[in-house]
């Protein structure tokens, strides 16, 4: 993925089937058992997760 085309990225990652449940404190997400991009999502998860909030707080 570090030298993907942004279509590439948004097929992969953004166009998921997923189910969003949203509560007070958590989103989660449920992949079906066939999602082959499953583990990249993670990923991606992950290292945004380490790098800190995206909207500094005030």
């Amino acid at each position: 993925m570090a030298e993907a085309q942004c279509q590439t990225i948004r097929l992969k990652l953004l166009k998921i089937g997923a189910l969003v449940r949203v509560t007070v404190r958590k989103v989660w997400v449920k992949f079906s058992s066939g999602c082959p991009y499953a583990e990249v999502f993670r990923r991606v998860h992950t290292n945004l997760a380490r790098s800190g909030p995206l909207i500094p707080r005030c």
